[in-house]
């Protein structure tokens, strides 16, 4: 790719957050970055010529072409970056490539465990909670732990002995002195457990554990043990509303199925952004093509779309298929896509169809100038066309890559026939009202946004009606009438 058609790729990304990767002439990802604005901090590195550094002026110089990844947020694209530097290991990243950068919680694997921080998982039997985004929140959360659930923090080997005298840390209450046998292994087990339970998000379980502990504590007449439990609980409730972002907290079936599709796929990287397409129609009216996007994935509905399409294409679902991808990849004379310039193009596109539906896709693509891998996955037999390819691949039905790929087809056609469902619903309402005598469009659409349907305004009295601005008595009894001659 030429360095125009790089710059022209900088002038289009998204002014959001996300991770960029820079790939080699070989097509190779060299570089991994993220940033809070994508645009701004790629075109950074076009801006001028010369770098202090011999490693940016060689990475600038070997770019040859970018894809990227567009994240809700700037904490999802710290994340990202660390697992995409794991998988690809650019040769131009070299602090995530060393080791881990997002520190862990570990609550370690002894008689009586200590709660410390790392930045290196371990095969120890210890419990790692983790990775934590932002450094200033893990702090906040562990002075509340020292604070209400305190676990010891000496390295030294526990050897309990009930002559030793406890130390200053006891005396201030940050620690239950098992050393000095002021506490049995399974009283300090169980504190433990709570700061587990409140580590993995469970503030419900951990309350709950808590309040019996309460009640008890003032059966027992104990009442400085309940307030204090008491006290503990509402800290949880208010820490539980700013709980810090943890890296991947059961997220490992999306990634390693998007792992699994470019493996079987044979894609030059990893399919984060999915757009998956399908056609629905009545008899050959009424056409609407839709797109539906998955990232990471999961299904992104807020980045879902409709296209209505020509009337004239009469039930042809190639044609109309044709139109959908024209539409949704063509450019602008300004040079930018259809669908504006924080649409980023995706690393996958699936069709619902078999291998003519392949086809058809792919001399759109190539025709608007886009070359991004397609796969075409037919009903019943389940099967995956790809360009190129005479025969068509099958997968196993429990397969990671076949079950995604599966979910984003099933949710283009779900979002298809409702779409179509919608169009033709709106456009009966609408001509059923505009048929009569006095309505045109404007109010048609009026009563419809007032009302909500047609069966509600044919059960309104007239009087009711009549109130509607615009309508009075005469136009009122004139649409009650021709509702409920239509009813008989």
């Amino acid at each position: 790719m030429s360095r125009e058609r790089v710059l022209e790729q900088v002038r289009q990304l998204p002014d959001r957050p996300g991770v960029y990767l820079m790939h080699d002439r070989e097509g190779r990802v060299i570089y991994v970055g993220k940033a809070k604005s994508l645009r701004k901090r790629v075109s950074s590195y076009f801006r001028h010529g010369g770098f202090a550094s011999p490693r940016l002026r060689k990475l600038v110089e070997s770019i040859e072409d970018l894809s990227t990844i567009r994240t809700g947020s700037e904490a999802e694209a710290l994340i990202l970056e660390a697992r995409l530097i794991k998988q690809y290991q650019p040769f131009f990243n070299v602090e995530l490539k060393l080791g881990e950068r997002y520190p862990y919680l570990k609550i370690t694997d002894e008689p009586f465990p200590r709660l410390v921080v790392t930045r290196y998982r371990g095969q120890d039997g210890a419990l790692y909670l983790g990775p934590y985004v932002r450094v200033s929140e893990l702090r906040t959360l562990l002075r509340f732990i020292e604070r209400f659930f305190p676990l010891r923090t000496c390295k030294a080997p526990c050897d309990p002995n009930p002559s030793r005298r406890p130390c200053m840390n006891h005396a201030l209450g940050r620690c239950l002195a098992p050393c000095a046998g002021l506490c049995t292994e399974q009283e300090y087990r169980e504190r433990v457990a709570d700061v587990a339970l409140l580590l993995q998000g469970k503030g419900t379980d951990l309350v709950e554990r808590l309040r019996c502990r309460m009640n008890q504590a003032a059966r027992n007449l104990a009442f400085e043990e309940a307030a204090r439990l008491r006290d503990t609980i509402r800290a949880i409730w208010r820490i539980g509303r700013q709980q810090p972002r943890v890296a991947a907290p059961g997220e490992d079936e999306p990634w390693q199925a998007l792992l699994r599709v470019q493996e079987a796929l044979g894609l030059p990287t990893l399919p984060w952004r999915i757009e998956g397409y399908d056609i629905s129609h009545t008899a050959g009216g009424q056409e609407v093509g839709v797109r539906v996007v998955f990232e990471q994935g999961r299904p992104n509905p807020s980045l879902y779309r409709r296209f209505h399409l020509d009337e004239s294409l009469e039930g042809d679902d190639f044609r109309a298929l044709r139109e959908t991808l024209s539409r949704r990849f063509r450019k602008n004379p300004g040079g930018k896509p259809a669908l504006g310039e924080d649409d980023p193009r995706p690393q996958l596109v699936l069709i619902d169809g078999g291998p003519i539906q392949l086809e058809f896709a792919r001399e759109t693509l190539e025709g608007q100038g886009v070359f991004t891998p397609l796969v075409a996955l037919a009903k019943r037999e389940e099967e995956l066309f790809l360009p190129g390819r005479a025969n068509p691949l099958r997968l196993p039905r429990e397969d990671l890559a076949l079950r995604l790929l599966q979910q984003v087809r099933d949710e283009a056609h779900r979002f298809a026939v409702t779409s179509h469902r919608s169009r033709r619903d709106r456009l009966l309402r609408a001509s059923r009202l505009e048929s009569i005598p006095g309505i045109g469009k404007g109010k048609a659409a009026q009563l419809l946004s007032r009302f909500g349907s047609v069966k509600a305004i044919a059960r309104m009295a007239p009087e009711d009606l009549a109130r509607t601005p615009g309508i009075g008595t005469v136009l009122a009894q004139r649409i009650l009438t021709a509702l409920k001659e239509e009813q008989r």
